[in-house]
């Protein structure tokens, strides 16, 4: 039997940037997307669409220029969107999202510097960068979409996965109760604290618009559905079924008792603004503590001096 090779062209990168050029603009959200990158790697009914939408369309009716914008992302599917975005953006190690994107903040403080990433990269060896991140409150307007689970790296159990649900690594359902991620950032000090499914893109737009408002560290939980690696081990279904799962089991209840905002397999998914409040960001806390304090010291020594 004889097998006929097919002859490899060679690649031609200016003909490829021609029909990059050429596609892009056809989508009104172009010109925030880097050419050539849509269609995106995510798998079909992820949510992370949804949110990424959600993202642009509150810079958008914010009106803030993209060269005043900075994302920051981590590792993982959520990670993926450093790459799309056609601005200031930065796909870090895992777990660094908000270590890198604190130096950003305040290195350049008008910026709006965005952390956006996934609830694994966030709260599990991120984890401790976030909390201090929130104590400090630095002013860092944070997206995490919570898909329950380790979706990029074969659909592991994470730190937001519901007791009992079924992972690759818990087959027979989950031992440990996940993080109830809108208390655990409030109780580190974050100022705004909200929680939407993708079933509701318009609320989701109107809290990220909102938390562009705040001086200091926000934080919002976006849940989307994981087909993959989450809704099939659990008999969610397809990317629309859990979509129809979250509007049957959400319920908003805004500025609920975070203590019981908590999430169960099949039980009532509890959303809204949770968390509105003011406190002095980082920056200013460290320019009346610290910087005013040198520049009195120096100046009561200059004093001493003449004198």
């Amino acid at each position: 039997m004889k097998v006929r090779l097919r002859e490899l062209q060679p690649f031609d990168k200016a003909a490829e940037d021609e029909a990059i050029q050429k596609d892009h603009g056809l989508h009104p959200d172009d010109q925030y997307l880097k050419p050539g990158r849509i269609p995106h790697i995510w798998c079909p009914g992820c949510g992370l669409g949804v949110v990424l939408t959600s993202f642009i369309e509150a810079i958008r009716r914010k009106g803030i220029p993209v060269d005043q914008c900075a994302v920051v992302s981590g590792i993982g599917c959520t990670g993926r969107v450093a790459g799309y975005l056609d601005m200031d953006t930065y796909h870090t190690t895992h777990g660094r999202a908000i270590p890198f994107a604190t130096g950003l903040a305040l290195a350049k403080p008008d910026l709006h510097v965005s952390v956006f990433s996934g609830d694994g990269d966030l709260f599990a060896i991120g984890g401790n960068h976030l909390i201090h991140a929130a104590r400090r409150n630095v002013n860092l307007k944070v997206v995490c979409v919570n898909n329950f689970n380790y979706g990029m790296t074969g659909g592991q159990a994470a730190p937001t996965t519901p007791l009992e649900a079924k992972t690759s690594t818990t087959p027979t359902g989950n031992a440990e109760p996940g993080f109830n991620l809108p208390y655990l950032a409030h109780a580190a000090g974050a100022i705004y604290v909200a929680r939407w499914t993708t079933f509701h893109p318009r609320q989701l737009v109107h809290s990220i618009d909102q938390s562009f408002d705040k001086k200091g560290f926000t934080f919002i939980e976006a849940i989307a559905p994981c087909p993959t690696g989450y809704g099939r081990p659990n008999k969610l279904g397809s990317g629309l079924e859990e979509m129809r799962y979250y509007r049957e089991m959400s319920e908003v209840c805004n500025f609920a008792d975070l203590s019981q905002v908590g999430i169960r397999l099949r039980e009532k998914i509890l959303v809204g603004t949770f968390v509105d409040t003011e406190r002095p960001d980082f920056l200013e806390n460290y320019r009346n503590q610290v910087v005013a304090r040198v520049k009195a010291k120096a100046k009561g020594k200059e004093k001493g001096r003449a004198a």
